[in-house]
């Protein structure tokens, strides 16, 4: 799910969607406040029409450190073991605020939706994000899914729980079709190569050569 352009939600869990900001593309970082307010909806920690007007540089920085705190808690975790110090920020951000609790309310269609009880606060849903992380690599079945995408120019992690554990990238749609064209274009160069090599005229043979003859 994309909640804007550029930002994508296929990691599998909050904590490693918000650890691809930090180290996905450009495109996929979080740059200004209305791109982190397009993030919290996107990523599901605050509801559809929750007012995100207290959104500002302050909380941008906090999210962005987070995010990169994260990726190398995680990527750490994956070669052999995060460092104490990066565990113990994430332990502080865990404890550093209380993430915002929610009810169901009845919308005009009969549907049920989430609301919260109050404005979300960023200590709050910074904790929210490192309770996750904290969830997921505390679980040893949740850490086996852990995958390293195979695309050549990504690194981001992400949670296979496809059947068989199959999976390669963490966007089939971005990173796997990325493959796809790159193997396409070296399978094409191959097959040209021959034919360019047959269509070339041979080299006239070397010899003495006198400008009458």
């Amino acid at each position: 799910m994309a909640a804007h352009d550029g930002l994508r939600f296929d990691c599998g869990r909050i904590c490693l969607d918000l650890a691809a900001t930090a180290t996905g593309t450009p495109a996929e970082r979080l740059a200004v406040p209305q791109e982190l307010r397009a993030w919290l909806v996107g990523a599901g920690l605050v509801p559809h029409g929750t007012p995100l007007d207290g959104v500002d540089g302050g909380w941008l920085g906090r999210f962005r450190a987070l995010g990169e705190l994260l990726s190398r808690v995680v990527h750490d975790e994956l070669r052999g073991r995060a460092a104490d110090a990066d565990l113990a920020l994430l332990n502080s951000a865990a404890g550093a605020g209380r993430p915002p609790a929610a009810y169901a309310v009845r919308t005009a269609d009969g549907a049920l939706a989430r609301r919260l009880t109050g404005p979300p606060d960023c200590a709050g849903l910074l904790a929210a994000v490192a309770r996750d992380a904290i969830g997921l690599l505390t679980d040893a079945a949740a850490r086996r899914q852990l995958r390293q995408c195979e695309g050549a120019r990504c690194t981001l992690v992400y949670l296979d729980t496809s059947r068989g554990r199959r999976r390669r990238w963490r966007s089939s749609e971005v990173c796997g079709n990325r493959e796809r064209v790159a193997r396409h274009r070296r399978r094409t160069t191959v097959r040209r190569a021959p034919d360019a090599a047959a269509g070339q005229k041979p080299a006239p043979a070397a010899g003495n050569y006198s400008a009458g003859r």
